[in-house]
């Protein structure tokens, strides 16, 4: 049998993992408690107890020790630390409960949130997390589609250079011919519109969790970046780690 709170996967190997970690990656199901008591507000509390994502040392925890409710809003605001509150239920499908930290009757800090949905149990991701994940899989592909239009304009190109030395010099005289004044024209107005526009605000920072590449992989040789090119992108936590590729407890 496996600790309280600890995980218990399919082959039987009970898990448990410290509080506060990253389990966006996992899910937890009880098909024997499901089987045996109602999910309600009422007991919801007590099958999130059973998954490795409670942490036993929460005021909730000291509420259940007391024969209290766990979940009670009046003895919870009295306490400090941190606790966990019901705070969306759609019965029976989707309970959230969030996790968080309680400095003083009016003051809490949220920290985390989880999900219960049709009986299993998730990790909410960050929302930091998202967005960086987002962000590195989009600037993957745009340098991976600049880097496929770059070697077929380069194949294009060479083609081009190997007809024209092929082509009679009457058809290579109908080629269209650039107007150098047109040209400076364009330059001019591209100038102009450039000092009447303001300078460009400064990036924003960074999301927490997001390393950008350092400067280092840019100047490394062509093999190494075809190589860092191949590579998949980030992990998406909800496209990536949804509900149905978890691994379930």
């Amino acid at each position: 049998m496996a600790a309280p709170g600890a995980g218990m996967m399919e082959g039987g190997v009970p898990t448990a993992q410290p509080p506060g970690t990253d389990m966006t990656g996992i899910c937890f199901r009880d098909q024997l408690w499901l089987n045996s008591y109602p999910l309600d507000r009422n007991l919801v509390f007590d099958y999130f107890a059973l998954s490795p994502f409670y942490d036993w040392t929460s005021n909730n925890e000291q509420l259940r020790m007391r024969s209290l409710h766990p979940l009670d809003l009046s003895q919870l605001s009295k306490m400090t630390g941190t606790e966990y509150v019901l705070s969306e239920v759609m019965e029976p499908h989707l309970f959230i409960m969030r996790k968080q930290k309680r400095d003083s009757p009016d003051k809490v800090t949220p920290m985390l949130a989880y999900y219960i949905l049709d009986g299993s149990i998730y990790q909410a991701p960050q929302l930091s997390n998202v967005f960086a994940a987002r962000i590195g899989r989009a600037l993957y592909y745009i340098q991976k589609a600049f880097t496929t239009a770059a070697s077929k304009l380069e194949k294009i190109g060479y083609v081009d250079s190997e007809n024209d030395t092929t082509l009679p010099e009457p058809k290579a005289a109908s080629k269209e011919t650039v107007d150098i004044k047109e040209l400076k024209r364009v330059d001019h107005i591209l100038a102009s519109l450039q000092h009447k526009l303001p300078p460009a605000p400064p990036p924003p920072p960074f999301p927490e969790g997001y390393v950008p590449p350092s400067t280092a992989e840019t100047e490394k040789g062509p093999e190494t970046q075809e190589a860092t090119e191949s590579q998949a992108p980030s992990v998406d936590p909800i496209i990536d780690q949804g509900p149905a590729k978890r691994m379930k407890f």
